[in-house]
């Protein structure tokens, strides 16, 4: 769904304060592809595109090995979701749109 694709500007509240981060996102029928950037680093990421939600697993190196299972809705030019971290709980996502 094209409505989902674009570049994000999000925050994720964690343990270590708000962590920024890019987001863009490319979609083809049900899934996409994009990367995802920040002060801990870049990775491409790799999901499930259902309606308007986002799925993907992303892994972390800092400040230790973890995969983080996010899943977040688009509703205009806003996102909105959840990073799950494993043992250490989840952590709202939220931003917005920029291209």
């Amino acid at each position: 769904m094209a409505g989902v694709d674009g570049t994000y500007d999000c925050t994720v509240k964690s343990p270590l304060g708000d962590q920024k981060l890019t987001l863009t996102v490319t979609s083809q029928g049900d899934s996409f592809t994009g990367q995802a950037s920040g002060a801990m680093g870049a990775s491409d990421v790799q999901g499930s595109v259902n309606g308007d939600t986002l799925a993907w697993k992303q892994q972390m190196t800092s400040p230790m090995p973890m995969t983080l299972d996010i899943s977040a809705t688009v509703d205009g030019d806003t996102i909105t979701g959840s990073v799950g971290a494993g043992a250490f709980g989840s952590f709202p996502l939220s931003g917005t749109r920029v291209g």
